[in-house]
């Protein structure tokens, strides 16, 4: 029986070291009085910026071209939206036994952001499966859920999130839903610029990320809530999301299977169906939590570092894997000699 490979390396993603670093720094150097005010209008302003570029970057033509195979989209949806949040409303029994309620309202803000857009790409790669299907399932999943998010936050969430009030709907539309639109209606004339910039862009997505989380864990060590998280709960919620991921996991490839789907579409429909967004999770967190989003976004932040590792060694393993279509041609292609019959012997 032949061992799985295991990558030489685990992937330990520098950003989370960053991110990490820029939550020691708010935990040493707090943002207070009107640093904290100046802080808070910075973070508002990255993440309308953040919303302007993913709006500006999502291509509408290759959004519209992958609707041909809808049934796929569809189940990394439910996958993102329905499984996902279901399991996360059935963590609801943990509290108080192994979480606590700020840390389950993290763990369900989690179930509840978009599936990630780059990663579920390089791993499908890797593991030979249908690229163009994975860059629209994630593309989808990031449009929905600019709305859905939010949505189904303030609805299972409650007062936690904002609930639906006014404010929290004003909040949601000028910072996440207005910059958005706006970026996709000057994609005709900003497309070129991005792209010829993508790798400077990419810093600046990545510096705002770290200024939200930054204001975010400042208002939190002020508001002294790191009192209330202990080492055993950091444990125990770390032992929960790998449980949720490997049932997602579980679920979405032999779910994708029972559902007819080949091989490349599984692959496809596993990563994107199992992963969520750090990029997208965070500024959404600081616009629907304020003051509070420092917990709702720390399992997030443990779950994305989780789920890098864990699909780094599936995506490697799978790529070992005889593809089933390659087999079946060789079959194909041996078939017609075996069926002629032997000459005769002379």
């Amino acid at each position: 029986m032949r061992r799985p490979h295991l990558p030489a390396r685990l992937p330990l993603d520098p950003y989370i070291l960053a991110l990490l670093a820029t939550v020691g720094l708010a935990a040493l150097l707090p943002a207070r009085g009107p640093a904290a005010t100046a802080a808070d209008l910075a973070s508002t302003a990255a993440v309308a910026l953040l919303f302007f570029l993913y709006g500006a970057r999502l291509s509408t033509r290759e959004a519209l071209d992958g609707l041909r195979h809808w049934r796929l989209h569809l189940t990394v949806l439910a996958c993102t939206f329905v499984l996902f949040p279901l399991l996360g409303l059935a963590a609801r029994g943990l509290v108080p036994g192994l979480l606590t309620a700020p840390l389950y309202g993290g763990l369900l803000f989690l179930c509840l952001v978009p599936s990630t857009v780059q990663s579920s790409i390089a791993f499908t790669s890797i593991a030979r499966g249908n690229v163009p299907a994975a860059i629209c399932a994630g593309s989808f999943s990031s449009l929905a859920g600019i709305v859905l998010t939010p949505l189904l936050a303030a609805a299972l969430l409650g007062g936690d999130a904002g609930g639906f009030s006014l404010d929290s709907l004003l909040k949601i539309t000028l910072q996440l839903l207005l910059p958005f639109l706006l970026g996709q209606a000057l994609r005709p004339w900003a497309g070129g610029f991005l792209v010829r910039h993508k790798r400077v862009l990419g810093y600046v997505d990545r510096g705002s990320i770290l200024l939200v989380v930054y204001a975010a864990f400042s208002a939190g060590v002020v508001a002294g809530i790191w009192h209330r998280v202990s080492l055993p709960r950091l444990a125990a919620l770390m032992l929960v999301e790998a449980v949720l991921l490997a049932v997602m996991l579980l679920a979405t490839w032999y779910g994708a299977a029972r559902l007819g789907f080949g091989r490349a579409d599984r692959i496809a429909i596993q990563f994107a169906g199992s992963k969520k967004s750090l990029a997208a999770g965070l500024p959404m967190a600081s616009v629907l939590f304020g003051a509070h989003a420092a917990l709702a976004v720390l399992p997030l932040m443990l779950f994305h570092q989780m789920q890098l590792m864990v699909c780094a060694v599936i995506a490697r393993r799978r790529a070992q894997d005889p593809a089933p279509e390659l087999a079946a041609e060789r079959v194909a292609d041996v078939s017609p000699a075996l069926e002629r019959p032997a000459p005769r012997a002379r």
